[in-house]
């Protein structure tokens, strides 16, 4: 998902970064972007860490100018029974996917602040709205997400920054397809039949979203969770 939103900001004209802590993947897709003409270059950033992200964001000052769109689609699946999440495993998931979404933010909102304009796009789960056996501290941290969203679109509204949020479902992606590996989840045609439009959605789908939350015609749209599921019922 963050690479397709990635390929598709690009294409709209946007200069990226992409930031990933794995940075050869990081690489490869500024490397796409700079082969078909647009601007991009890869950062290796841990969004767990909070001076990790401080790093990342200070050489993309300092490469491409001030952050005014961020996408945070870094993400950590974990499954378990709720008795047997331990403590590390608690943090771990928490740490990724809600204290690495606040660091991003906080730390991007003075350039939008500066410059009165700004896109922020979080990017949760459909486990956020509806709840998800064997996956609470995943599901919970999610659902932090989207309360983070709407609690930064009220607070930034009138500072010309926007804050939705994305909450995916059924999206064919290298997790979805390990946590498949691992037994985790069932097969993509088991996951297709709960699917009302009968198929996974593809990263093209979440970036399609995505790249309207970043566009002047959503300037009016803020603080709103827009499912990208397939008509699945949530």
């Amino acid at each position: 998902m963050g690479e397709a939103s990635a390929l598709e900001l690009a294409r709209r004209g946007d200069r990226v970064a992409v930031l990933d802590v794995d940075e050869a993947a990081a690489r490869r897709v500024a490397e796409a972007i700079n082969l078909a003409g647009g601007t991009a270059i890869a950062v290796r950033a841990d969004v767990a860490d909070r001076s990790s992200v401080d790093a990342g964001y200070r050489r993309v000052r300092a490469e491409l100018g001030p952050i005014e769109i961020l996408v945070t689609s870094a993400g950590k699946v974990g499954f378990g029974k709720f008795t047997d999440i331990s403590v590390e495993d608690w943090h771990r998931i928490v740490d990724i996917n809600l204290n690495g979404t606040f660091h991003c933010c906080q730390l991007a909102l003075p350039d939008m602040l500066a410059g009165r304009w700004g896109r922020i796009v979080m990017i949760s789960s459909s486990s956020a709205q509806r709840g998800a056996p064997y996956m609470a501290h995943y599901a919970a941290a999610k659902g932090a997400v989207i309360t983070l969203t709407r609690s930064l679109a009220n607070e930034y509204a009138a500072k010309g920054i926007t804050v939705n949020n994305i909450p995916p479902s059924s999206i064919d992606t290298p997790m979805t397809r390990q946590s498949q590996a691992d037994g985790k989840l069932g097969s993509s045609e088991e996951l297709a039949k709960r699917i009302p439009m009968g198929h996974l959605g593809t990263g093209e789908d979440i970036a399609a979203a995505v790249a309207y939350f970043c566009s002047e015609e959503a300037g009016f749209v803020t603080g709103q969770v827009l499912g990208v599921n397939g008509g699945a019922v949530i």
